[in-house]
């Protein structure tokens, strides 16, 4: 089949965000001064559910799905809080706990780097770096517009202590620094009492069923992107394909998008060939080039490129040591490369 989506090295570079480029947010939500829960939140791919509207935006195509991610130091908590769809992380550095449950009882679960967890939605939870030195995390979270947090009641209390109020709108106002809440303004209403109790609460073992951990034994992959010398293909998020011939992931329920793990040796190389999905690599360690007919991209540890649909893509692991990325692709049905 001939394909005549064509791309600029310009346009490309655009797509693509480097680690060390990330511009955070200190602000982005409402639990921002609650003592213990300074972080800083990035929204890379799509608006994410910031509450902050002076959050920046690095690429804002809509791709089904958002691509995030949040960096705490040791002893940083995020607050309790739940999301309407899809909300996955994968660990690039640090040692996390994640704690669900209003009030973070209902048990934890501690993940380092590499493992991935998908949280249910409706489900409060929070997490907290219990490592010794600052933590990174990749966010994805379902649908072009992911909604609004629903923080856990005490959330509010805390947050009002030190300055910060939530409008209704889902706009976040800082009276610490000056901002004064519109005339005519509505504030959000604190979680009440019947919202907490619809919430779902699971079990320990159903959270283990949410986590894919890096040092998991998986048969080799028979994938069609495995059968370069060398490359594995993990499903981590989605159903199997049969025209991948690859099976399904650990979390095989709809998501909105699916997750694979590709690890290729130093040299191997994926051969050139296009999707219909929209594709985002996030490299998780060594290097990555990425090749198209009108040029070719590196990528780094951290970095982060979104491929457009149709585009021919190969990719090459230019290093002297393996390279392992995650590979985000639209849709619950993943359909098959096609070679060109």
């Amino acid at each position: 089949m001939s394909i005549t989506v064509t791309f600029s090295q310009a346009e490309m570079e655009r797509r693509r965000v480097r680690f060390n480029e990330l511009r955070p947010c200190a602000t982005a939500f409402i639990d921002a001064r609650t003592p213990g829960n300074q972080k800083e939140n990035f929204t890379i791919i799509g608006p994410g559910v910031a509450e902050n509207p002076d959050q920046h935006v690095h690429i804002d195509i809509p791709h089904g799905f958002n691509i995030g991610g949040v960096r705490q130091q040791p002893h940083c908590v995020n607050s309790q809080h739940s999301h309407e769809t899809a909300e996955v992380f994968i660990i690039q550095s640090g040692r996390w706990a994640f704690r669900w449950g209003v009030d973070a009882s209902d048990g934890e679960i501690i993940l380092g780097p590499g493992d991935v967890i998908s949280i249910p939605v409706r489900v409060f939870r929070g997490f907290e770096n219990v490592g010794k030195a600052p933590g990174y995390m990749c966010s994805v979270l379902g649908g072009d517009d992911p909604g609004r947090v629903t923080w856990a009641p005490a959330v509010f209390d805390l947050a009002r202590e030190h300055g910060l109020v939530l409008l209704e709108t889902g706009r976040l106002i800082d009276t610490g620094q000056g901002e004064k809440i519109p005339q005519g303004a509505r504030l959000m209403p604190a979680t009440t009492a019947e919202t907490v109790h619809s919430m779902r609460r699971i079990s320990l073992q159903e959270m283990r069923g949410c986590v894919y951990l890096a040092g998991d034994s998986a048969p080799r992959s028979l994938s069609m992107l495995a059968c370069a010398a060398g490359v594995e293909e993990i499903p981590v998020i989605g159903a199997a394909s049969a025209a991948e011939k690859i099976g399904a992931g650990k979390m095989n329920w709809p998501h909105g998008f699916h997750l694979r793990c590709l690890k290729m040796p130093a040299g191997a190389a994926i051969a050139r060939h296009f999707r219909r999905e929209e594709e985002v690599i996030y490299l998780y360690e060594g290097s990555l080039s990425v090749a198209w007919p009108d040029g070719d991209l590196s990528l780094g540890r951290g970095d982060v490129l979104t491929i457009p649909k149709l585009l021919t893509r190969s990719f090459h692991n230019v290093g002297d040591a393996g390279a392992v990325f995650y590979v985000v692709r639209g849709g619950d049905s993943p359909a098959a490369p096609q070679w060109v």
